[in-house]
């Protein structure tokens, strides 16, 4: 990993940006979960980059921990499956310990697109926001689709966040983010585990952060391991579920009451 600078500025804008870029400020955190087929191509595109990372290995139960160990990629395996927060979290803590001004949220199946990474760090170098969201509902640019009803879910989400928060974020549910330092450790003393992307985005936004919203391109049709289409089955059978509704419930009871506590 690269040597990290110290007295780096948030303020030092455009500017920062190459500084930051060759000075390794920058840590991309790649949590995976049985991404056998993603994952080798996922890190090949990231070594290009100027930026340092780690991949956060799940506890997978595919070929991931192998491929890793044998492309020696910069990883931390977890002994058992964490989940997507407990993963995130674990990078956010290797972040904070290494003194990175930048952590970087980046999925570890290929769906996010490496040469975005810049943009959506651009606005904390130019010290207009704490946390940037990759978002698919602005700009152009982007070919990701979605189903109707995780489209729905997530404008649900958008307008109880903007009742809660005041600030309208269009793309509440994605996974690629980035946070500076100050964010940074709010996550390592608390993140949430089940319904990660849109809690920390209200949490954060109530407790006066500026998040920024920030269009980027996402790919579909993505490979899937045969664990993780086996994953994916099971969850689309649970959305057609009440499991699926009690869920969505408890995740907007949390919501609600989680900003209700922090704005006592």
């Amino acid at each position: 990993m690269g040597s990290i600078p110290q007295g780096f500025s948030s303020q030092q804008g455009i500017d920062g940006l190459n500084a930051c870029a060759q000075s390794a400020d920058v840590l991309i955190i790649v949590p995976a979960y049985n991404e056998e087929a993603n994952i080798e191509k996922v890190v090949r595109k990231l070594e290009r980059l100027p930026y340092d990372y780690v991949v956060i290995n799940d506890g997978s139960c595919d070929a991931t921990p192998r491929i890793l160990d044998e492309i020696q990629a910069n990883h931390i395996d977890l002994c058992q499956n964490l989940g997507i927060g407990g993963a995130v979290q674990t990078g956010y803590k290797y972040a904070l310990n290494h003194g990175y001004q930048i952590a970087v949220q980046f999925d570890g199946d290929g769906q996010h697109d490496e040469s975005c990474i810049d943009r959506l760090i651009q606005p904390i170098l130019d010290g207009k926001a704490d946390m940037t969201v990759g978002s698919r509902f602005v700009g152009e640019g982007n070919t990701f689709k979605s189903t109707v009803a995780r489209r729905a879910g997530i404008t649900i989400l958008s307008a109880l966040i903007k009742l809660i928060t005041g600030q309208r974020i269009y793309d509440v549910t994605s996974g690629f983010r980035a946070v500076n330092q100050d964010v940074l450790r709010e996550f390592v003393q608390y993140y949430p585990h089940d319904y990660p992307e849109p809690e920390s985005l209200s949490c954060m936004i109530s407790l006066g952060k500026r998040v920024q919203e920030v269009g980027v391109v996402m790919r579909s049709g993505h490979r899937r391991s045969p664990l993780r289409k086996q994953g994916a089955l099971t969850c689309l059978r649970l959305k057609e579920s009440s499991c699926s509704l009690q869920a969505f419930a408890s995740l907007l009871l949390f919501c609600a009451s989680f900003a209700a506590s922090i704005c006592r």
